[in-house]
């Protein structure tokens, strides 16, 4: 088989390669606040990641580094974007394939969480990975109501409103929200049972 050369009749092995790394931002909600799961090497503190593998695809080896770094499995992040600034990493020229995944609390219990407020010295560019994952998540939770399904099929107004507090960083007005979810929201015919006052009406989205 005959060696490919380009128009400059150059081989591909004649042009310098960056390595390829992917980076996961594992996103969910403990205690009323956005938090995020991080992992640490010599370097510092990181979102998991780690380096591509001959023949192997991105998925796998995001997959891979979630269950070897973080000790997470079963999750299915989507890529969000790719950071290519050649001094990104201290360690020479990498190119890192971001993904994003959101998930309930209990899929990631047995790794430590840090709310995103307070994740701020990542080493290499993982700050803006971060960044760029939650402005990306709370752009989904403001077109429409736990597009992630973190509450599971069906919750109270009052929890959906605590959920998207939490994710967007502040309180949000009760009525104001009200207005806004209930059109893409369906009741259902149970209440969830309240510790005090009357039983909440429970809902779920209207799509589902």
């Amino acid at each position: 088989m005959t060696e490919y050369r380009d128009s400059a009749k150059k081989l591909l092995t004649d042009y310098p390669r960056p390595s390829v790394a992917v980076d996961t931002a594992v996103l969910t909600v403990k205690d009323g606040a956005l938090c995020v799961a991080l992992v640490q090497n010599k370097e510092g503190w990181r979102l998991p990641g780690t380096f591509l593998h001959e023949h192997e695809t991105l998925a796998d080896a995001v997959l891979r580094s979630l269950r070897d770094k973080a000790h997470i499995i079963g999750l299915r992040p989507r890529q969000l974007h790719v950071f290519d600034a050649p001094e990104r990493d201290n360690r020479g020229w990498v190119i890192s394939v971001a993904h994003l995944v959101a998930v309930p609390e209990a899929s990631v219990s047995q790794i430590e969480l840090t709310p995103v407020s307070e994740a701020r010295d990542l080493v290499y560019d993982h700050r803006e990975i971060l960044r760029m994952a939650v402005d990306t998540l709370r752009n989904s939770y403001q077109a429409s109501p736990d597009p992630e399904l973190l509450l599971g099929l069906e919750f109270t107004l009052l929890e959906l409103l605590r959920l998207h507090s939490a994710i967007a960083g502040e309180p949000l007005g009760k009525d104001t929200f009200r207005r806004r979810v209930l059109p893409q929201l369906s009741e259902t015919d149970a209440y969830k049972p309240g510790l005090v006052g009357k039983p909440a009406k429970l809902f779920r989205h209207a799509a589902l």
